[in-house]
């Protein structure tokens, strides 16, 4: 299988995982060892303000991003942040996913999230999704998964309620359509 590597994966209505149901999930890394994903749309209960309070950082609490909710991005460090934004260079530690997307581990993005330097779109997530070599390929065959390639106006410009059907609308079809039965041919 060819590397899934910049994709979203659409979660099938028959996942019924409570960490990855109605999810869609950004591929960062897939390679013979495995893969990384951050999911998009599953909001926790607090904001960016909210996290960068408890953290004791200073910021805007009054800006838009700061009002933004951060994501469960899977269980895997749930603990650690990952930043998906669009490119902006200078932190510690970013890696370039695409000419338009960039994930950033380090604390010092999360100092300028709120300010003027910040990425001009981000996700702020907790954890990230984790496959050991070949799982991911056997969850897509098992039809847990589809799977297409990644949309910066799914990951940043739709509400979280909004990403799982607008992903699916990308394949040409309406979220309705797809059945919680898996059938092989």
């Amino acid at each position: 299988m060819a590397s899934l590597q910049n994709h979203l994966l659409i979660a099938m209505p028959a996942l019924e995982d409570p960490l990855f149901g109605r999810s869609v999930t950004y591929i960062c890394e897939h390679n013979t060892d495995g893969a990384m994903g951050i999911v998009i749309n599953h909001p926790l209960s607090i904001n960016v303000s909210d996290l960068l309070r408890q953290l004791e950082i200073d910021h805007n609490a009054d800006c838009a991003a700061a009002k933004a909710r951060v994501c469960a991005g899977g269980p895997v460090q749930n603990e650690r942040g990952f930043v998906l934004h669009t490119p902006k260079e200078g932190f510690i530690s970013s890696l370039r996913l695409t000419d338009d997307l960039m994930v950033t581990t380090s604390k010092d993005i999360l100092e300028q999230l709120t300010s003027a330097n910040a990425p001009e779109k981000f996700i702020l997530a907790l954890g990230y999704a984790g496959w050991s070599a070949g799982q991911l390929e056997q969850e897509i065959a098992d039809n847990s998964w589809l799977v297409i390639p990644a949309d910066n106006q799914i990951i940043f410009d739709l509400s979280h309620a909004e990403k799982w059907q607008g992903a699916t609308k990308r394949l040409g079809i309406q979220s309705w359509q797809l059945s919680p039965d898996a059938g092989h041919a």
